[in-house]
């Protein structure tokens, strides 16, 4: 069996909105991904131990809510707790670019802002996973 890329793609938070996870979610498949979605309404714990659970390479968070700064650095803290730290922890959503910064800063490999082609984010993921042996 060949081993692909594992991505959890999350949504974290009361955010109701899952247009863009879902094209992302996609995206990725379409790219040789192997993809788990955890679908709407999800608690950084919840997302964390589907992370553990599941053996996921990168957790990818989509968020709309304008709460990423809580939710984005809670859930890297969860992984990095349940000792996922070579897990790869980006987001992407409706992210202020003078947010990017701080939430660098708090683990997260990546922002994506909207609009952002699915391509960069497949193309960062290659970059900086090692392809499972």
């Amino acid at each position: 069996m060949e081993n692909r890329i594992r991505v959890l793609v999350a949504k974290p938070g009361l955010d109701g909105h899952d247009r863009g996870a879902k094209v992302i979610a996609r995206a990725l498949r379409d790219a040789g991904f192997e993809v788990i979605y955890t679908g709407l309404r999800q608690t950084p714990e919840q997302i964390s131990e589907i992370a553990l659970q599941e053996d996921v390479n990168v957790v990818a968070l989509s968020l709309l809510s304008g709460a990423h700064n809580t939710l984005f650095p809670k859930v890297v803290a969860l992984l990095r707790l349940k000792g996922l730290d070579d897990v790869l922890v980006i987001g992407g959503g409706v992210i202020p670019s003078e947010d990017i910064p701080f939430l660098k800063a708090q683990g997260m490999a990546e922002v994506f802002t909207s609009g952002t082609p699915t391509a960069q984010v497949i193309d960062f993921i290659k970059m900086h996973v090692k392809q499972p042996e």
